[in-house]
Parts: C-alpha cells; sequence; structure tokens
C-alpha cells in the first residue's frame, strides 16, 4: 500500500513537526537568555599569584595558572569568559551569567592540591596533625602521591548509600604507587587507625577511608583506580571531580578583588546590528518570494521555524549569547535556506528540463535528488563543529556548540517541516495551476546556463594558475603588512579611572573613539569606575585616552595601568588548531569513502586557498584579526566545504549517467548545473551580510567582510581550484567521482510523489 505508506509518513512529520514547534514557543515563553559579557556585563575577578616554598610568582609560572584557571571555567559550564593575565603576577577573569559569584569564586581560588598520606601512629617523626573528615586529630605521613597522577574522576552516587562519590582513576606510575600505598596499610589489622589512607585536598583531609579486610598486606588495591567518600553533596561532588581534572594551581592565588562590570559594547552598537540583522532578513525573505513566488513563502515560513528553533535549543542547552554569536547565528539563519533552494531548483530541473509531470511528482523528486546533497554537506559540517567543541575549549568551544545546533535544526527543517509544508501547499489550487508554485519555470541563471559549454574545465592548470597567483598576493600580506592580531591574541593595555560622578558610559565609548581607539573595550567597573582595555599604547596615548575619558567625566582619576596578557593563550590557540587539523582531516575521510578521496583531497585543496586568501587580504587592508574574525573564519571554513560537497555530489550523479565523457566535462556540467543554486543561495546570503557590514557595528563589520569574502572566495574556489584539483587526480590516478550506486528498478514514484 504504497500511498498509504506515503501518507502515514507525512502524518508522522506532521506528528513530529508539532511536537518540536510546540516545545519552541514553550522555551521561548518560559526561558531567559543567558547574556554574555558583551550584552549585560557580569562578574570581574581579580586574583593575585603568590609565592610558594618551591614556586616564585612570575610571569611565566602565572600563564600556566591561567590555563588551569581557564579549564575550571571551563568546566563550570561558564560559556565566553574573558581570562587574561595583567602584569607579571595578576589574572583578570570576567564571567558572564553567573549566578552565583561566590560559589564560582570558591572553586576558581582553590590551590586545589590534591594528595594521597598514609596515616601514621601518633608521634610519628616526620608527619604532621591535621583533622579527619568528621573533626578528629589525624596523624598523616608524606604525600605518597599527588593529583598529577590522576588521569579522571568523575562524581557518581554511593551505591552504599553514603551520599556522593568521586571516581578516581590514576594513570602510569600513580596506580603502582597506590598499590604500594594500600598495601602497606593493609598490614595493620583491621580497625587500626594506621588501617587508613587519607587523602588530602589543599592540606584539608577530605576523605580517609579504611583499606578493606579482602586486601591483602603488601599487595593492596589494583586496577589504578579508587573511590573518594565523604558523604559528599551532588554539587560537591561535581566541584571535587572539576579541580581534580583540571588540575592543580601552579602556585597559590589571593583573590584581590571581586565586582561587577557593565557590557563590553553599547547599547548603540547592539541596537544597530540588530536594526541590521532584521533589514538583512527582509532583504532575503523579498528575494525569496520573487524567485519562488508561493514556495518562495515557504521558505520564508521554513526560516522563521529555524531562527526560532534553533534559539529555542541554545536556550535549551544553557547557551551564552554573545554579540558576534549572535551574528554568526543571524548568518546561520541566512544560510539555512540553501538546502530549501537546493530542493527547489531540483525541482525546476526535475520539471522543466528532464521529465516534466505533475507538480508533486517533480518536488518529490527534487527531495530525492537534493537529498544525498543536503546530507554528505551537513554531515561535514557536523563533523567538524563535534571535533571542535570535544578538543577546543573558550570561544572556539563555543563556536562548535552554535555551529552543532545549527546544522542538526537545518536538517530537521529541510526534511521534515519544509517538506511536511510543501506536501500541503503543491496540491488541490496549487497543483492544478502549478505556475503559481514558482517551481515549473527555469529561471534567468538556468537559461544561461543551459547555453554554455560544459568543456570550460578542459585546462585545469591555467585555472590553478591563476588561482595560485591569487593566493601568492594574498600571502605576500601576511609577510608585507603583516597580521594585524587584536588584543586577545596579542594582549594589550588595561587603564581604569575612577570619576567623581557616575559617567555615561556610551559618551565615555564614543570620547575614546575619537581619540582615535575605535577598538577599545570601555566598560563600567564598579559604581563610578571606568575600565578602558586597549592594544599595546604608549603614555602619549594613554594621555590622549585619559583626556577623552576626563572631558565627558569632568574629572578622571587613575588608579590602575597595567599590562595584560592574550585572552586567548597558547594553550587554548594550541587547542583550537589541533581540533581544527583532526575536524578537516575527518571530513577529508568522509569525504573518501562517501565520495572518493580524490574529491576530498580537492576539497581541502579549495578550502586552504579560501583560509589563505582571507588572511591576506585581511592583512593588506590591515582589518584586526580578532575572536570575531576567528569565528568569522571557521563560518568560511564550513561554507567552503558545504559548497564544494554540493558541486562533487552532482559530478557523481552525472558521472553515473555519463561514464565515457571526458571526466573534465562532467565536472563542468555538474558546475553548471549547481549554479543556480549557488547565486540564488549567496544572493540571500549576501543580503544579510551586507546589511551588518554597513549598518552593524566596527567589529561586527570586520566579521560580515570576512564572511562576505569567503561567500566569494568559497563560490570561486570551486570552480578555479577544486574542480580542476580534482581533474588533474582522475588523470594522474583514474576513478573519481564514481557513481553512486542506482536505487533499485523497482522503486519509482507515481504522479504524488509516493514510492511504489
Amino acid at each position: 500500500m504504497p500511498r498509504e505508506t506515503a501518507r502515514r509518513g507525512m502524518t508522522g512529520r506532521a506528528v513530529v513537526s508539532l511536537v518540536v514547534l510546540a516545545a519552541t514557543v514553550y522555551l521561548l515563553l518560559t526561558t531567559a537568555p543567558r547574556l554574555g559579557l558583551d550584552l549585560r556585563g557580569g562578574t570581574q575577578i581579580v586574583l593575585e599569584t603568590k609565592d610558594s616554598p618551591t614556586v616564585t610568582a612570575d610571569a611565566e609560572t602565572t600563564d600556566r595558572t591561567l590555563e588551569v584557571l581557564r579549564r575550571r571555567v571551563d568546566a563550570l559550564g561558564v560559556a565566553e569568559p574573558m581570562l587574561a593575565r595583567s602584569g607579571d603576577n595578576r589574572i583578570i577573569v570576567e564571567l558572564p551569567g553567573v549566578r552565583d559569584p561566590r560559589e564560582a569564586v570558591e572553586v576558581i581560588g582553590r590551590t586545589a592540591q590534591l594528595s594521597f598520606h598514609p596515616v601514621l601512629a601518633p608521634g610519628t617523626a616526620d608527619s604532621r596533625v591535621l583533622n579527619d573528615e568528621s573533626g578528629q586529630p589525624i596523624t598523616l605521613g608524606p604525600a605518597a602521591l599527588t593529583g598529577e597522577g590522576v588521569d579522571e574522576a568523575l562524581s557518581s552516587v554511593d551505591s552504599q548509600g553514603g551520599g556522593w562519590l568521586v571516581s578516581v582513576d590514576f594513570k602510569g606510575d600513580a596506580g603502582r604507587a597506590w598499590e604500594r600505598l594500600t598495601g602497606q596499610a593493609a598490614c595493620s589489622p583491621p580497625g587500626d587507625p594506621t588501617r587508613r589512607v587519607a587523602i588530602a585536598l589543599d592540606d584539608k583531609v577530605i576523605s580517609s577511608p579504611q583499606v578493606s579486610p579482602q586486601v591483602a598486606c603488601g599487595v593492596g588495591i589494583v586496577g589504578g583506580s579508587t573511590q573518594i567518600t565523604g558523604r559528599f553533596s551532588p554539587a560537591e561532588a561535581k566541584d571535587l571531580a572539576l579541580l581534580i581534572n583540571a588540575g592543580a594551581l601552579p602556585t597559590p592565588v589571593e583573590i584581590i578583588e571581586q565586582r561587577t562590570v557593565g557590557p563590553t559594547l553599547g547599547a548603540a552598537a547592539i541596537d544597530a546590528s540588530a536594526r541590521a540583522a532584521v533589514i538583512g532578513l527582509a532583504l532575503t525573505a523579498l528575494f525569496l518570494l520573487a524567485v519562488y513566488r508561493l514556495a518562495g513563502l515557504i521558505a520564508v515560513g521554513a526560516l522563521v521555524a529555524y531562527a526560532a528553533v534553533s534559539y529555542a535549543a541554545l536556550l535549551a542547552v544553557g547557551a551564552t549569547l554573545t554579540l558576534p554569536g549572535l551574528a554568526g547565528f543571524v548568518l546561520a539563519i541566512g544560510m539555512a535556506v540553501d538546502a530549501t533552494v537546493l530542493v527547489f531548483e531540483r525541482a525546476r530541473e526535475e520539471h522543466s528540463v528532464k521529465r516534466g509531470g505533475s507538480l508533486p511528482r517533480s518536488v518529490g523528486r527534487g527531495f530525492s535528488g537534493a537529498l544525498s546533497a543536503i546530507v554528505d554537506s551537513n554531515v561535514t559540517t557536523l563533523l567538524a563543529a563535534g571535533l571542535l567543541f570535544w578538543l577546543a575549549s573558550g570561544p572556539v568551544r563555543g563556536f562548535g556548540v552554535t555551529l552543532s545546533i545549527g546544522v542538526v535544526v537545518a536538517l530537521f527543517i529541510s526534511l521534515v517541516f519544509t517538506r511536511l509544508l510543501l506536501h500541503l501547499t503543491m496540491r488541490g489550487v496549487v497543483a492544478r495551476k502549478p505556475r503559481l508554485s514558482g517551481l515549473t519555470h527555469e529561471g534567468r541563471v538556468r537559461r544561461w546556463v543551459n547555453r554554455r559549454d560544459p568543456g570550460f574545465l578542459g585546462k585545469p592548470k591555467r585555472w590553478l594558475m591563476v588561482a595560485g597567483a591569487v593566493v601568492v598576493a594574498a600571502i605576500a600580506g601576511l609577510f608585507v603588512a603583516g597580521p594585524n592580531l587584536g588584543v586577545e591574541f596579542t594582549g594589550g593595555r588595561v587603564v581604569e579611572y575612577s570619576t567623581s560622578v557616575p559617567a555615561d558610559v556610551e559618551r565615555v565609548r564614543d570620547a575614546v573613539s575619537d581619540a582615535g581607539f575605535p577598538r577599545a573595550v570601555v566598560q563600567t567597573s564598579g559604581e563610578k569606575d571606568i575600565s578602558v582595555r586597549t592594544e599595546p599604547i604608549d603614555e602619549d596615548a594613554t594621555e590622549r585616552i585619559r583626556t577623552a575619558v576626563a572631558g565627558v567625566a569632568g574629572d578622571a582619576t587613575e588608579i590602575r595601568d597595567e599590562q595584560i596578557g592574550p585572552s586567548l593563550g597558547a594553550e587554548l590557540r594550541t587547542k583550537a588548531m589541533i581540533a581544527l587539523g583532526l575536524a578537516v582531516l575527518a571530513q577529508l575521510i568522509y569525504l573518501a569513502v562517501r565520495f572518493d578521496w580524490r574529491l576530498g583531497v580537492a576539497t581541502v585543496a579549495a578550502l586552504a586557498q579560501d583560509v589563505l586568501i582571507i588572511l591576506g587580504i585581511f592583512a593588506w587592508l590591515g582589518k584586526s584579526m580578532d575572536g570575531v574574525f576567528l569565528a568569522a573564519l571557521l563560518t568560511v571554513i564550513g561554507y567552503s566545504v558545504n559548497d564544494s560537497v554540493v558541486v562533487f555530489d552532482r559530478v557523481r550523479e552525472v558521472r553515473g549517467q555519463r561514464r565515457k565523457e571526458p571526466f573534465s566535462r562532467v565536472v563542468g556540467t555538474a558546475v553548471l548545473q549547481t549554479l543556480p543554486r549557488t547565486i540564488n543561495t549567496g544572493i540571500g546570503v549576501l543580503f544579510v551580510l551586507g546589511a551588518l557590514l554597513f549598518l552593524g557595528d566596527g567589529s561586527l563589520a570586520d566579521f560580515a567582510l570576512a564572511l562576505l569574502l569567503g561567500l566569494v572566495a568559497g563560490t570561486v574556489s570551486t570552480v578555479a581550484t577544486a574542480g580542476p584539483v580534482a581533474i588533474l587526480l582522475d588523470k594522474r590516478w583514474p576513478g573519481a567521482g564514481r557513481p553512486a550506486r542506482k536505487a533499485s528498478p523497482a522503486r519509482q514514484r507515481d504522479d504524488n510523489g509516493a514510492v511504489v
């Protein structure tokens, strides 16, 4: 009963769509967003590293301490924090959306020196007396092993009914040290205090369990793991596991200041960016309506649904929303229409170019033909997003979260919601008057494409020579002009002023910008203080900033002037590069398995070209390469791979139909056939980016510029680089773009698009 099966499938899509939309409405009405430092401010903590008996608190030690603190902040679930070294021995930590600053301070500031000790008889030499977890004095011997030997710690419920516990796995020689420690304790009779093992955190005994009578003397507990019990609450067990996993601070820290800071961006910048987003999306909607008519209206509805569901998903996972993140979110809304455009163009192709027939049948074939391209492009992006989330940290990890949610929601909207709307719409009046749909005519781009010769890639080396010249010119900018790295990468200077009366921070921002520092971060700090964070500057520049602040506030007394280190530290940058490299490798492997290794190599070559071109152009223009630029670059990488996958998916299909045709003509045909989708999707995204570029805040304007460059470079590189590289590889190792397996001939579609 094929038609009944199709009806049940649509009923299932309707039920799933209603459930998701209902959950979306509930989350939007009941959940408040967590806003980042740039939108609402947060808690600022200033820590100072102190000398220990074995370690001097210098700049190098402070940098190591900062990386441990960053791991703790990430584990606390605080997204988009700002951590930077200030001077040689101070660390500034700014935490957006922290509900309980006191708890955060307690966890962040603990030294977390974990150690495991034998319990000795009272009065034993080379020992010290502490109180155990019940408050009774206990004599401890020297530490047998420390937290450095811990591989992983996890909190869980104590199955024995004693609350929560923390399981600890040891690594390397630490497992054998634990065996020796427990084997020594097991030599004492049961009930003797010396049969206990003490576990201390920051010189406080948190657990001192007795070794089980089943453990033999001299043998100890084998297996390289143990459990820390102490009747912990769930929060205490979670915090303890967090501290053990993050590691011990290299040196003690002291909290010397805690205050509330204002947002780093002003209301004017936020309003301008919001207006730009609304205008860009409105223009995108009008474009879709003009090109696809009724189908365009469905695409606009899908666009609205994508925005709502994605935003609700971000609320559900507790993501912290920042302005760059929201800008990327707006861009993702614009790019989410890509899958819908793929289906529309494929339906046009099926109806007008290939077979004709009823409109529902053409739409069904459009979904079937576009399915592999939609799935492959989204899976490659999801692979990258997942690796960025699991392996990176800080803003790069946050980008992975946002991207993962965007990809999953885009797949749902494309394959479930949009298909349901098309199924309901392309019947009745529309089926009798198909021109209303907007899917029955070729369109100007497709008519132009049909007159082009697909042999334009017959000389691939010429294309690569031109592409190579552009890349060389771009790379020259990195050496001649040099990259203009932002404060996040280079560090800078923070100057704080006390004003006699509360100053209007918006007017201070404008004054500092007019003084020649448009990228300076100006925040309120406390009730009457203003802090200005900028790139490295000399004393004359500092005086210009003070004069600008005084001109608005009436009086500005400098209370702090310190050099700060980069907020994107060396460890974070290293993790980001490793995660990015593995993400590209995972995409290459997927493409090699799904398509062909030659096409995978060609995709990565185009991706590398896009990245180099954007870096070079930004260097020539002197634009700042900061955290926002990093997010833009990651987005460009995703777009570049997505564009190549769509074209190579068509390459595989065309080669299955034209096995004897030269591969260069196969690639040329695939490029021409997918060109309408490329142009229409590109124009839709162009409206959003253009609005952000001309109407948005300065940093977001650069964000939009990088993405515009990536949009153009990604589209061109697919033709000028990925295609020619694939052609040359096929000449050297024939077999690129092998066709997919054909569907069984017994499975065809009736006039309603049902499978029979």
